[in-house]
């Protein structure tokens, strides 16, 4: 049976990995948050992982404000950075396998073609900063670690675009939506499940790897699918990021190749419009409740 520690376990992925822990009864999980286990402590993480014994850490903790980052830098690089070189450190010292989520902003998003696992990182905005440093420190410290860059993280949790394209589609009669950014959405439940399968495999391939749904879309091309399959009346426009200035810079193209997971793990990915319908149905089964 593996051991598996899940940090982070109330955000988006934590909860879903979460919603699938009964599918795997040989994995024996423990999903904490800060209020279990400060990854910004190195000795409580020293601690933690010693006492408990695991064999897999899933990191999916993360400092997620984007344009909050671009003042508040010293706390997204404490948890996006620093709080991997602890929790690299530990795994290291304990032997325990580190699965590490991060993210499309580590790139510039200038390239014409899907950014591939060996592209040289160059973010442009304070929160792909801080979570290149975590990258970087988890693969100087450790050979036995998966980091997983994803983008556009959304499920049926917590707050996320399609949650926020939902709540605003209902209260306005019509939204304003970028078009000329792109990228792929992932649902988090999706992620999830490879995560685990992963694990299952016992990880075989190590190193990075980038994971997203199929298919390229725009942000209001998202936004305006959204709209449509949650039967909102709500009319959505595309205006180019430059009439919707944000404090953070974001990647005009931020599609991540994703045919290395695919070849090493042996996976079909689902496309984002399939994916979107089955969060939306979640969401609509919720609201009835």
């Amino acid at each position: 049976m593996s051991k598996i520690l899940v940090t982070g376990s109330n955000g988006q992925l934590g909860r879903s990995i979460k919603s699938f822990e009964a599918l795997y009864p040989d994995c024996d999980f423990i999903f904490t948050d800060i209020d279990e286990l400060n990854i910004c402590n190195p000795d409580q993480i020293d601690q933690f992982l010693q006492d408990k014994r695991f064999d897999y850490l899933i990191n999916c903790a993360a400092y997620t404000a984007v344009d909050q980052a671009e003042t508040d830098y010293k706390n997204a690089l404490m948890l996006n950075g620093t709080a991997c070189l602890h929790l690299a450190e530990a795994c290291k010292k304990h032997i325990v396998s580190l699965l590490h989520i991060s993210t499309d902003f580590v790139f510039d998003g200038t390239k014409n073609q899907p950014y591939t696992e060996t592209d040289v990182p160059n973010p442009i905005s304070a929160y792909g900063r801080s979570k290149l440093v975590g990258e970087n420190h988890i693969q100087q410290l450790s050979d036995d670690f998966i980091i997983i860059r994803t983008a556009w993280l959304y499920s049926d949790y917590g707050h996320n675009f399609v949650h926020t394209i939902r709540k605003y589609g209902r209260e306005k009669g019509s939204l304003q939506v970028v078009h000329d950014q792109l990228g792929s959405p992932t649902y988090a439940s999706d992620l999830a499940l490879v995560i685990l399968e992963m694990i299952n495999q016992d990880c075989p391939h190590k190193g990075f790897y980038h994971y997203t749904n199929e298919g390229v879309i725009s942000w209001y091309e998202f936004a305006n699918e959204i709209i449509q399959l949650s039967g909102i009346n709500c009319e959505v426009n595309a205006i180019p990021g430059m009439e919707y200035p944000t404090a953070a810079t974001r990647p005009a193209y931020s599609v991540l190749d994703t045919t290395k997971i695919k070849k090493d793990y042996e996976l079909e990915i689902p496309f984002w419009r399939n994916s979107l319908i089955k969060c939306i149905e979640n969401l609509k089964k919720e609201s009835i409740s």
